[in-house]
């Protein structure tokens, strides 16, 4: 998280301390750098220059509108999952020829919604899809431009709930029928197959899984072009791990090493679909430190974030960095091991005031002694933080914040009682 640095014992987002940004717009509260986004959507367009890719941002990990028209101003396109993903990406600034359409459970209304904004890619799950897709393109006189989803089963490569090529899985066609599916679909009048898409899942930490998925992807091509379609485009999904403990994701050109030579071989335009990627380690959570308590033999510290504004560690037993904003000057700025026991520390539980036992950021952490009104931070927050984030318990979601160098700017406000109670108030009786 190279824009996030400690200077005389503060943390900054690139040239602003993060007390600044708690003091104005209150806690908790996600912090992204504008410099970190633009840096690892650079990362991705460099390392796959030589196949003129589209990358289509993944909406989905974080569709902040502010985010998306980033994203949309330096070149990128848009991996949208829903109606909702889709009125995001145009909002932002996205155009329908750069916009791909995935998920496995599109409606007929989505469907016809896609068709109407030009959406240059449907990437299709499943042959009850395929020919929903092709009688709803019929009926507006128009023929629907079609990336078979494959399910290439390959080993698992990640978390269970995160993995989508996995054999049993509800995403994509089995490698095994797929080529049946495309034959039965020659010379449909409401679908042109145009090309092959491939999800392996997320975070991925290995190329390996790429280059198996990318030979598979290549036999396909072959096969449907063999069959009568006109294959144009190899889309290799997104799921390239971040660095969630110390340095242990990979960079941009690992994946392209593997990929390119598939896009070469092919011949296609390959379409990209990153989203933890580039937003992952470009924002934090920060919290404050509302309790601290002991009891049991275990203690805790209670601060205001909770799993409504973060679930992955609930969810996925998720690991995220956790240190002060502001540490003591008897422990490390940045420690190198933060799941290791750490000098002055003790361990603790962060956890929120949500009402379940399962509401925790870390457990288990050494951290060192916590005051009522600390600042904590939460590190590789940006993706699939706020996305995912809940009124559960009737909590306000939190505000966002954009950091330019020395600049800040509120790119979502805190919610208030009134946007809670909002879709309900003028249905009371």
């Amino acid at each position: 998280m190279d824009h996030f640095a400690y200077r005389d014992r503060t943390l900054l987002c690139e040239d602003v301390p993060v007390p600044e940004l708690a003091e104005k717009y209150g806690t908790p509260l996600y912090v992204y750098s504008e410099a970190a986004l633009l840096a690892r959507l650079t990362e991705v367009q460099t390392a796959f220059k030589a196949a003129d890719p589209i990358i289509a941002y993944s909406v989905k990990s974080n569709g902040n509108l502010s985010i998306c028209r980033l994203m949309a101003q330096h070149g990128s396109g848009f991996d949208v999952t829903s109606g909702g993903e889709l009125h995001r990406a145009l909002t932002a600034g996205g155009s329908g020829k750069k916009i791909v359409y995935a998920g496995v459970g599109k409606s007929d209304a989505e469907m016809r919604d896609g068709l109407a904004k030009g959406v240059f890619l449907f990437n299709v799950e499943s042959e009850a899809e395929l020919h929903a897709l092709g009688a709803v393109a019929q009926s507006l006189g128009v023929k629907a431009p079609v990336a078979l989803r494959v399910n290439p089963d390959l080993p698992p490569k990640t978390h269970a709930k995160t993995d989508t090529s996995v054999k049993g899985v509800k995403f994509g066609l089995d490698i095994e029928t797929v080529v049946d599916v495309a034959r039965s679909v020659v010379g449909h009048p409401g679908l042109a197959i145009v090309g092959v898409h491939m999800h392996l899942g997320s975070p991925i930490l290995s190329a390996e899984p790429y280059r198996q998925g990318a030979a598979k992807a290549v036999q396909l091509v072959k096969a449907f072009r063999e069959m009568g379609h006109d294959i144009r485009f190899l889309n290799m999904g997104g799921g390239f791990g971040i660095s969630y403990r110390k340095q242990e994701a990979l960079p941009a050109a690992a994946f392209a090493e593997v990929i390119l030579p598939a896009v070469k071989e092919t011949g296609c335009q390959l379409v990209l679909e990153p989203g933890r990627f580039i937003v992952g380690n470009s924002g934090i959570l920060v919290s404050r430190v509302v309790f601290t308590k002991e009891t049991g033999g275990k203690r805790y510290v209670i601060q205001d974030a909770a799993m409504n504004d973060l679930i992955r560690p609930t969810l996925y037993d998720s690991f995220h960095r956790v240190w002060p904003v502001t540490p003591a000057a008897d422990v490390p700025t940045w420690p190198e091991d933060c799941e290791a026991a750490i000098p002055n520390t003790q361990p603790v539980d962060v956890v929120g005031p949500v009402c379940e036992s399962g509401d925790f950021l870390a457990k288990g952490r050494h951290l060192p002694a916590l005051s009522r009104g600390d600042l904590l931070a939460t590190f590789s927050a940006g993706a699939y933080g706020m996305a995912m984030a809940s009124n559960y318990n009737s909590r306000l979601r939190a505000a966002e914040v954009l950091v330019t160098g020395r600049t800040h700017r509120l790119i979502r406000r805190r919610e208030t009682f009134a946007d809670l109670t909002a879709c309900e108030d003028d249905c009371l009786r």
